[in-house]
């Protein structure tokens, strides 16, 4: 069947561009943006390694060796944990630039530091991270 002289080439334009935009908005072209506007800081605690919760801490050590970002949550205790992977040697450390509430949503802001000028380090790999206890508070946790 010849599409140019059955007008079907109207029909076959349109059926794809409905197929495209179906395909584009199933594929996440189309993205939740979220309220970015501060309600309120909130109050945390960084934690030590020895303080984090075994199974938290089991599960940040099989995820360590690359970039994570994972929530806890544990008895009215909610904890975020941001990790950056492997570093080529000691002296990193992770930051919490800031942690808020918005009306959807949670949301932190980590920093990844290197050594400080001067530090002495050594050549081993290092998985630096960093865990944030909180008051669990019901909403998505997002990282900035």
């Amino acid at each position: 069947m010849d599409i140019r002289r059955t007008g079907g080439w109207r029909r076959f334009l349109i059926l794809g561009m409905i197929l495209g935009v179906m395909l584009c908005t199933a594929s996440g072209c189309v993205t939740k943006r979220g309220d970015k506007q501060k309600l309120r800081d909130v109050k945390f605690t960084v934690l030590n390694k020895d303080m984090i919760p075994e199974e938290l801490a089991s599960q940040i050590a099989e995820k360590q060796t690359e970039p994570f970002f994972m929530t806890y949550a544990d008895q009215g205790e909610l904890y975020i944990a941001r990790g950056y992977g492997e570093q080529p040697t000691s002296g990193y450390s992770v930051e919490v630039d800031s942690l808020y509430e918005t009306a959807d949503a949670l949301r932190v802001h980590t920093n990844l530091l290197g050594p400080e000028k001067g530090e002495e380090i050594k050549d081993t790999a290092t998985f630096p991270y960093v865990v944030i206890q909180l008051e669990f508070i019901e909403k998505e946790v997002l990282l900035d």
